[in-house]
């Protein structure tokens, strides 16, 4: 038994690199569906679709805690496959509600009234999907009051990641942020609502100016999963597997990946 992480396609490596630094004893299956990336350019359904396919592709392999380590997922498919029912003693989790929760500092679970916070201009940063859903307004919504956030549909940025191109993702955000500013001059906070986007956190960051608070999802969501498995041991199991599969070519994900993390990573054909 292990703890499943799923993506769309590499972006999800930043929240697993994290999860493993913060939890190095857990087990991991790490799944990405690199043939139908991105998902941020996809409508809802088909989304849904494929993120409930992989979803119990690793449950079937004995993840019964799967992580939804894509926002484009997160937004569009979790809510719908949580009305619709999960089998008994699994779960699905995403990525959203830990990093909103650390933005208005709640503690995990904390369902108190929607409350004034000290943020209250927020920069998002996402895919057009993930924009279209407005999932991160609805949740924020629950907890905070008074913010105002302005939201920016980075189109192209997975697509030069999941290619190699480096140069055309950093010119691409260097021109999004441009954009929202535009629109939001002074953010106090600005959100990365992409797993894809820490890899480019310090372009994010120098565009945005030192004043504005970059709230990225890796460490949130590894400190989040922590908590939950300090009370839900029994999610994790005793297995000690550990793997990476890819619905794409196994070979060209392994160098992408490699190349990306700095790190040698092995993909095998799902």
């Amino acid at each position: 038994m292990a703890v499943g992480v799923f993506d769309s396609g590499l972006g999800g490596l930043t929240v697993l690199q994290a999860l493993e630094e913060r939890l190095p004893d857990v087990p991991f299956i790490y799944l990405g569906d690199n043939k139908h990336a991105p998902y941020g350019v996809r409508d809802a359904d088909d989304v849904y679709r494929l993120t409930r396919e992989a979803v119990y592709e690793l449950w079937s392999r004995g993840c019964n805690l799967v992580i939804l380590a894509c926002n484009t997922a997160s937004a569009a498919a979790l809510r719908r496959m949580q009305e619709e029912g999960v089998p008994q003693g699994k779960r699905v989790l995403g990525v959203f509600v830990p990093l909103i929760e650390a933005m208005t500092e709640r503690g995990w679970g904390d369902n108190s009234p929607p409350r004034e916070v000290d943020v209250k201009h927020v920069a998002l940063f996402a895919t057009p999907a993930t924009v279209r859903s407005r999932a991160f307004q609805r949740e924020l919504a629950f907890r905070a009051i008074g913010v105002d956030v302005e939201a920016q549909a980075c189109g192209g940025v997975v697509d030069a990641i999941e290619d190699g191109d480096l140069i055309l993702a950093e010119a691409l955000v260097r021109s999004h942020v441009d954009a929202l500013q535009r629109k939001m001059p002074s953010p106090d906070a600005a959100i990365l609502g992409c797993t894809h986007y820490p890899l480019l956190e310090d372009i994010f960051a120098k565009a945005l100016g030192g004043n504005v608070k970059v709230f990225s999802q890796p460490r949130v969501v590894a400190d989040s999963l922590a908590d939950y498995l300090e009370r839900r041991p029994d999610m994790i199991g005793d297995a000690k597997a550990r793997s990476f599969l890819t619905t794409g070519d196994p070979a060209t994900v392994s160098n992408r990946a490699t190349q990306f993390m700095k790190r040698g990573i092995t993909f095998e054909a799902l």
